[in-house]
């Protein structure tokens, strides 16, 4: 009698441990990267989505973590994604231009994401980056605000409003190195790995970047003044390889898919506030800014989306005319 019994409870043990052991070999895992350093803003903005996966998928789906810019230069995120040894990517399409030049609609767009999302225009562009980069778009998260230029020494002014771009050598991302360009300065392509030692060694006498997270680069220790007003959107993308969104299951792909919307929207909020607080914050620290202000202002805000638009012409010309019909 007692040898049965405990004999069903070592039967119910192994049913139960091999419940388990399944449910546990079912969860799907998803390898992701972020373009940015753990401790910037960016980074942590997408954590905060990780960890709402992860607690809502538990069972079902799991992000991994694998880091950031010290596990995969940002130059070639959008090649490792396709490729499929990214799974999940936290990065601005900006960085892979060379695959999907339509990228750039992200920040040309004055237009929040779930509005783009309601017109079609995000159904328009996921196809497209499924077609030229086997990716599968989830989000545009911490959107709202724009770039700018912040230099070294107060910008000399001219008549108009403007700024003397002629005197700026700016470190570029891809994204916004035409735009430069065409205002006249000397852009300067470089990952945010490098701009550190750039500015410190005088290589360049300006930085382009987002007020979000630029403090902790550690850029504001030699750029004094900030350009106003911003240029462009930001155009932080949660994506993933098509091929493994594909394998996924309904269930996974749903909580994935869900909490990607609900934290665009929140991510908006937050980017915001954040970009409001550490702005004030680099202002109270000493930082100068400089408002452009007339015709020049006018020049500088109209050529950030025409140059953008001109490009992805010129590189691709086929998508363009509905991509402008739903972003522009």
């Amino acid at each position: 009698m007692i040898a049965r019994l405990f004999a069903r409870r070592c039967l119910a043990g192994v049913v139960l441990g091999g419940a388990a052991f399944l449910a546990q070999a079912q969860e799907a895992v998803i390898n992701a990267v972020h373009f940015t350093p753990a401790q910037n803003g960016y980074a942590k903005s997408f954590l905060k989505y990780v960890d709402l996966v992860n607690t809502r998928g538990k069972g079902v789906v799991r992000i991994q973590v694998r880091g950031g810019p010290e596990v995969m230069p940002v130059m070639q995120l959008g090649e490792a994604q396709k490729n499929g040894l990214i799974d999940m990517l936290d990065a601005p399409p900006g960085f892979y231009l060379n695959l999907i030049p339509e990228g750039e609609v992200f920040s040309a767009t004055r237009k929040k994401p779930w509005e783009l999302r309601e017109n079609g225009g995000f159904a328009l562009i996921d196809r497209i980056f499924g077609e030229k980069g086997n990716a599968k778009i989830l989000a545009h998260v911490d959107a709202g605000t724009g770039f700018h230029v912040f230099t070294v020494d107060e910008p000399a002014r001219t008549a108009d409003g403007g700024v003397d771009w002629s005197k700026l050598k700016v470190r570029s991302a891809p994204l916004y190195r035409d735009f430069l360009d065409a205002l006249g300065a000397t852009p300067v392509v470089q990952p945010p790995g490098e701009t550190y030692t750039s500015l410190e060694r005088g290589l360049v006498n300006a930085n382009a970047y987002t007020v979000l997270g630029y403090s902790s680069f550690g850029w504001d220790k030699f750029t004094k003044h900030r350009i106003d007003p911003s240029f462009l959107q930001a155009d932080v993308l949660i994506t993933m390889n098509k091929r493994k969104w594909d394998s996924l299951s309904p269930q996974a792909q749903k909580i994935l898919q869900d909490t990607a919307i609900e934290y665009e929207r929140a991510s908006y909020d937050a980017n915001l506030a954040g970009t409001k607080a550490e702005g004030e914050a680099m202002i109270g620290k000493g930082m100068k800014v400089v408002t452009l202000s007339g015709e020049a202002r006018k020049r500088y805000e109209d050529a950030a989306s025409r140059v953008t638009w001109e490009r992805m012409n010129k590189r691709d010309p086929s998508n363009v005319p509905a991509l402008k019909a739903k972003f522009d």
